[in-house]
């Protein structure tokens, strides 16, 4: 899977940040549960517009940002 299947950029939603494709939910929202030690299936129970999927496109997304920043 390709975290582009789930995951779009559009301004016009959320000030242009990262959202998981027909929500308003950002990988940021995601991430910051999961960092509160949510777990997964808390947040699906939660948010039941998201799936397994969404929350594993959210870590893809966050590890690719991650490989591609640039150390002076």
């Amino acid at each position: 899977m390709k975290y582009t299947d789930r995951i779009e950029i559009n301004p016009n939603v959320r000030f242009g940040r990262p959202c998981i494709k027909r929500t308003r939910i950002t990988v940021y929202d995601v991430l910051s549960w999961l960092a509160s030690d949510m777990t997964i299936e808390q947040i699906i129970l939660d948010y039941p517009e998201l799936d397994m999927l969404d929350i594993k496109a959210c870590l893809a997304y966050a590890a690719d940002k991650e490989h591609k920043l640039h150390v002076a």
